[in-house]
């Protein structure tokens, strides 16, 4: 899977599309709800139409933040026809009979969390994880951070304002917003994010914000391969990667989870076992590096992460 760079010329930069709301809980299993029901494709106009606030229960804007969310976190895909479909990733996760259709594991807040900042769809969200170099930040500073990137990129029509609300956004998916007893029960449902523990507020502060960056208990082998998969695959053929692309370049899994070296050289050590010697780490000759022994695909990248899966659904005896 190709994604387009950043710095490429043809890139093309996104500050909207989710009407300020940050993704909720219950949203992805909506909406592919939704599209599923009515065999997994229908018109765009289920989200737009008159009758989307009754069908879904919410806002007008906020329906459309729920198709925006759904979209880019690949439950659900956009067609040249007009058409809203959804995906083979929706179904593995989101489906009745999916992995976790309700969101109850970790392997789904990281997959997720790599769908918005590992792939570069969501500008703000890959920029903050992947080129902000600082460990804190106030919403203003990183506003400012991303206007100037985008001026020298030549992203002209990228105004103050809409950068502005994109990371008022961002920093309502990672960190938890303070209490109000006027906030309304929906202002107050939380996105299901800010488990992950990646954004901060720091001490006594509802304005400063820190990156939290070290090992993560919660990320497993499995959502870890899916996401080394997908870079691996965008990045290069070759049939190894080495040590300093996959903890530091812009978009690999080491930038996007926050790893610290530690963190990193304990998953890398446990490839060999977890693939079966598909994936094995190597520190040959001084050159620390992964090397692969088979194919890169996206049904490789699925069969992995599913395996995060496996210890918590039923045995059929």
């Amino acid at each position: 899977m190709q994604q387009k760079h950043l710095l490429q010329s043809d890139y093309k930069y996104q500050f909207s599309g989710h009407e300020t709301f940050p993704l909720r809980y219950g949203w992805l299993k909506k909406a592919y709800d939704s599209v599923s029901c009515e065999g997994g494709s229908v018109s765009s106009k289920l989200f737009s139409n008159d009758g989307s606030v009754a069908y879904f229960g919410i806002g007008k804007n906020m329906v459309s933040s729920l198709r925006h969310w759904a979209t880019v976190s690949g439950v659900l895909q956009n067609t040249d026809k007009n058409q809203v479909e959804t995906t083979k990733l929706g179904k593995l996760i989101f489906d009745e009979s999916g992995l976790d259709p309700y969101m109850e594991y970790p392997t789904t807040l990281w997959l997720i969390h790599w769908m918005l900042a590992g792939r570069t769809e969501k500008t703000t969200w890959h920029w903050a994880f992947n080129y902000f170099n600082s460990t804190t930040f106030e919403r203003e500073q990183l506003a400012v951070a991303i206007k100037k990137f985008s001026d020298d990129r030549g992203w002209r029509r990228a105004a103050n304002i809409t950068i502005k609300r994109d990371v008022e956004c961002f920093v309502k998916t990672y960190v938890p917003a303070s209490r109000s007893k006027k906030a309304s029960l929906e202002e107050r449902l939380e996105s299901p994010l800010i488990e992950l523990g990646l954004v901060k507020s720091t001490a006594n502060s509802s304005t400063h914000f820190q990156i939290i960056r070290g090992p993560k208990s919660t990320l497993s082998m499995g959502i870890f391969l899916f996401a080394l998969i997908e870079f691996w695959d965008s990045k290069s053929s070759a049939s190894t990667l080495s040590y300093e692309a996959i903890s530091h370049e812009p978009g690999s899994p080491g930038r996007v989870f926050l790893l610290d070296d530690a963190g990193l050289s304990q998953i890398l050590s446990s490839l060999d076992s977890f693939t079966n010697g598909a994936f094995r780490w190597s520190e040959t000759a001084g050159l620390r590096q992964v090397v692969r022994n088979t194919n890169l695909s996206s049904d490789l990248a699925l069969k992995y992460l599913s395996l995060d899966y496996k210890s918590h659904i039923p045995s059929k005896e």
